[in-house]
């Protein structure tokens, strides 16, 4: 009697689990069926494929992509007037390249954009001329643009609003709309001031160094390492307009560039966040009495001139962050929103605008982008097709200006030294390195070999003209930070992403192929 009740029961168990999981199965059928209506039912209603958060050099080029692909893009862009930027003015010979793989070249035409072919150095009374080598392998004309940013932001919405399935938009985006941990779009405020709602399977967010968003997808923080300050010293011309004026100064660097055939960019770094006060006159006094003096006499009068003229004095914090992806789906991050390294090398717009090209070819066969799984899968590639560009970049762009900052320790100074010799050198070695300089040659392991050889060339110095105790200290110290500048790159993004060629040929083979100049 016992033993039937129990079997009854067993019965009973079985026939509820069995109930339950179809019912289960049935029912999440039934929602992924509901929930591909309603995206086919947006999609019949004109709704957007892609909201983009921002229609910076990022939010615009992206917007472009997508829609030559057929997508239905909605970008919101807080402020459409044009910007006022000190950065983003110049573009190495390998993002014009990316630029016309994604059909903007034309965006550089009409800004008055000036021609680029390398680098003026100067240190201690000494000049050097680096130029970006012909390169074989390099399927464009080798030679970058110096450009007013605004302008060419400008051009570039103008670019992307030309198409009819781009709405771009004047609002201030306030947050993303989230449905159990999916990103399904974004409230925003519009021109006239009102709150609405924006949906999407997929929103991008694209607004920048400062973005607000960020902070809610990923656990980055920006490290603020030194204050770019610049200026524009009006109608003059410099003696090498093609050239980007490098000045080896204390405490860190000067620079000066033509940014526009009348313009003159003026920059200078320090490395204090007790800056002299814009308002009072401090800070003029300060680029006049510390600066100026170590800019060298043939640059001098055109590096005064904006400031004898009153031009506006612009701070901009230079920051650093590594890469991490969204920890939620619907949402992907691109620009400085998501990766940022020091500014000096001018080389963020072409690693934006390299992940722009990787990201849209990932997604173009992507019927429907609201599927979390596949997006996934195409972020996680995107991640690693990257590497080639990105890390060859970060690692470029900080190595350089921790070796820039001018020091009393003689170790740091013989690297400094070294640096400067190496660039001066001419040959395969100045070419070398102009080349991943100029995005020509996005290798890390490249990067790694110059790194080495102007560190043994700079110990070699050290040691000359015989070894003594002291001298060998510090050359063993000049080596640690050789490898204390390399280290937490290998780590950060990856050994084997570092120092594999299969990777960065890969790359060459898939996003630099020849193009039509």
């Amino acid at each position: 009697m016992n033993m039937a009740f129990v079997e009854v029961c067993l019965w009973k168990l079985l026939a509820f689990i069995l109930s339950w999981t179809i019912f289960h199965i049935t029912n999440r059928m039934k929602k992924a069926t509901k929930c591909a209506d309603v995206a086919a039912e947006e999609r019949r209603d004109g709704g957007p494929d892609v909201i983009i958060v921002g229609a910076g050099v990022g939010g615009s080029a992206l917007a472009y992509a997508l829609a030559k692909d057929g997508r239905r893009v909605h970008v919101i862009e807080r402020d459409m007037r044009e910007p006022v930027r000190m950065m983003g003015e110049f573009m190495q010979p390998g993002g014009r390249l990316l630029l016309s793989k994604l059909g903007l070249q034309d965006c550089l035409e009409g800004i008055d954009a000036q021609k680029s072919t390398g680098l003026a150095l100067f240190k201690d009374g000494k000049e050097a001329v680096a130029c970006f080598p012909v390169d074989t392998n390099f399927p464009y004309e080798p030679s970058g643009r110096f450009f007013n940013n605004g302008r060419f932001v400008q051009r570039l919405r103008q670019k992307a609003s030309s198409l009819p399935n781009v709405r771009l938009e004047e609002g201030t985006v306030r947050s993303l709309i989230e449905e159990k941990g999916v990103v399904k779009g974004v409230t925003y405020k519009n021109s006239s001031g009102e709150e609405t709602t924006s949906f999407a399977p997929l929103t991008v967010v694209c607004d920048g160094c400062h973005s607000n968003l960020r902070r809610s997808l990923n656990d980055n923080n920006a490290e603020v390492t030194a204050y770019e300050i610049g200026y524009i010293s009006r109608n003059c011309r410099l003696e090498q307009p093609d050239k980007l004026h490098l000045i080896m100064a204390k405490p860190s660097f000067a620079m000066l560039y033509q940014v526009s055939s009348t313009d003159v960019r003026c920059n200078f770094e320090l490395l204090s966040n007790n800056l002299p006060s814009v308002s009072n006159g401090a800070m003029a006094s300060f680029v006049k009495n510390s600066i100026a003096p170590q800019v060298p006499l043939k640059l001098r009068k055109t590096f005064l001139k904006g400031l004898n003229e009153g031009s506006h004095i612009k701070i901009t914090q230079a920051k650093r962050m590594p890469a991490t992806l969204s920890r939620k789906n619907g949402v992907i991050v691109l620009g400085d929103a998501f990766n940022m390294r020091h500014p000096v090398i001018a080389s963020g717009m072409m690693v934006l605008l390299s992940d722009i090209l990787i990201l849209s070819r990932l997604l173009k066969p992507l019927g429907n982008l609201g599927d979390a799984n596949k997006v996934s899968e195409v972020m996680k590639s995107f991640y690693v097709l990257r590497k080639p560009m990105s890390a060859t970049v970060n690692t470029l762009g900080n190595s350089f200006w921790q070796v820039l900052i001018a020091s009393t320790d003689e170790a740091k100074e013989a690297m400094r030294q070294g640096c400067f010799d190496y660039l001066s050198s001419g040959g395969f070695r100045t070419s070398g390195l102009m080349a991943v300089f100029g995005g020509m040659n996005p290798k890390p392991l490249s990067l790694i070999y110059h790194l080495f050889v102007i560190t043994l060339s700079s110990i070699g110095q050290l040691l000359s003209p015989f070894p003594t105790p002291l001298r060998v200290w510090h050359s063993l110290r000049l080596l640690g930070l050789s490898l204390k500048m390399l280290v937490p790159h290998l780590k950060a993004e990856g050994v084997s992403q570092m120092l594999s060629p299969a990777n960065a040929a890969a790359y060459r083979k898939s996003y630099m192929v020849a193009t039509v100049v």
